[in-house]
């Protein structure tokens, strides 16, 4: 009795999956095999687009000068606040010039003396009263002498500081009264009236590779909307920043700069390689078994059977992905339907479409 009523238990079990496979495959929308698969293609005749780099930094000039007094001393006064406009050859600093006068007078006195003893040694040579020996000695004493002054007398000249041109003050790092050593920096300074201005970035070792200097390139900042600020890659750095491993790049603008360009101001850049190769934008369900940088799609050059072939993905952006090897040889590419092809599949076209809809 046990046997014969597992029997049936599984005798039901059996039916019931029968039943529910025979009712699935009714309703499976999986085409045949056998019959040709309804797609949509889309034309990948002279379709493609140049790849753009995008990027953010901050705005500075070509000559950002960290200044400095050449000789230890105090500092006596400080004339300029962070952010003041400066003109070529204006007073910022000095330092107390006490201890340096006095070292020009050591070096005056040292002199006077070296001069009267050449005088008198020449006047003994002459009367053969002192050898020639000793009438160098006293010459070589005069030169070191007037070099010491010479030395002495610059160092007074650099006991202060003055703009090296026009621009503004960026940076000041010490108070007056403050005790500093030669180049010690006392002031951050820019020609921002002479020097022309550029966004300095961080890119990719990828984005940066493709670059060359002179590529084009748009500018434009949260501060004054409208139209871009025309640029140009000016400078590639060649090594890696050690701190967050990306790499600069320098991009300075054409022409005159706008009037309310600041050092450190936010700005965003489009930049447009100039020997990036031709791609082909293409949408999201088209690409299928996506891999790092690979890809599958189908394809179709008689509108009869669908091909597979691998394809090199560039990028992938907000409604698109972009692709840079792999199409080089297919007119037309299947859009919708891919998921149920294989390749040498047969399949018919229901509807094509030239390009890429926005």
């Amino acid at each position: 009795m046990k046997r014969i009523y597992i029997f049936g238990v599984c005798s039901a079990i059996l039916l019931a999956l029968s039943a529910c496979h025979s009712n699935t495959s009714t309703t499976d929308p999986i085409p045949s095999p056998e019959k040709a698969i309804p797609v949509t293609v889309m034309s990948l005749l002279q379709q493609g687009s140049s790849r753009t780099i995008t990027a953010s930094g901050h705005f500075t000039t070509d000559d950002e000068t960290i200044l400095s007094f050449k000789v230890g001393g105090i500092v006596s006064s400080v004339l300029v606040r962070e952010g003041d406009y400066v003109r070529k050859g204006q007073l910022l600093a000095t330092l107390d010039v006490t201890e340096i006068e006095a070292q020009v007078q050591q070096a005056e006195l040292l002199f006077e003396k070296s001069q009267r003893d050449y005088n008198r040694a020449a006047q003994l040579f002459a009367d053969s009263v002192a050898t020639k020996e000793m009438m160098q000695n006293a010459q070589t004493g005069l030169d070191i002498a007037t070099q010491q002054l010479k030395a002495a007398r610059f160092n007074l000249g650099t006991a202060v500081i003055k703009a090296q041109g026009n621009g503004y003050v960026l940076r000041k790092f010490v108070q007056t009264g403050q005790i500093v050593g030669a180049g010690t920096p006392i002031l951050m300074t820019n020609n921002a009236g002479n020097s022309e201005w550029m966004l300095r970035v961080s890119l990719s070792d990828k984005d940066w590779g493709l670059l060359k200097v002179g590529d084009k390139a748009a500018v434009t900042t949260d501060v004054q909307e409208g139209a871009a600020l025309q640029a140009y890659v000016s400078h590639k750095m060649e090594g890696a920043d050690p701190t967050s491993g990306a790499f600069i790049v320098e991009v300075k603008l054409k022409g005159a700069a706008p009037k309310y360009l600041a050092t450190g101001l936010f700005g965003k850049v489009t930049i447009f390689p100039s020997d990036e190769s031709q791609m082909w934008e293409l949408p999201y369900e088209a690409v299928l078994d996506g891999h790092a940088k690979e890809g599958f799609v189908f394809v179709t050059s008689d509108q009869k059977t669908a091909q597979r072939i691998k394809v090199e993905i560039a990028d992938i952006r907000k409604d698109k992905i972009l692709v840079s090897g792999g199409l080089e040889d297919a007119t037309h590419l299947i859009v919708s339907g891919s998921a149920y092809l294989r390749d040498g599949a047969t399949i018919s076209i229901i509807e094509a479409t030239s390009s890429l809809q926005p």
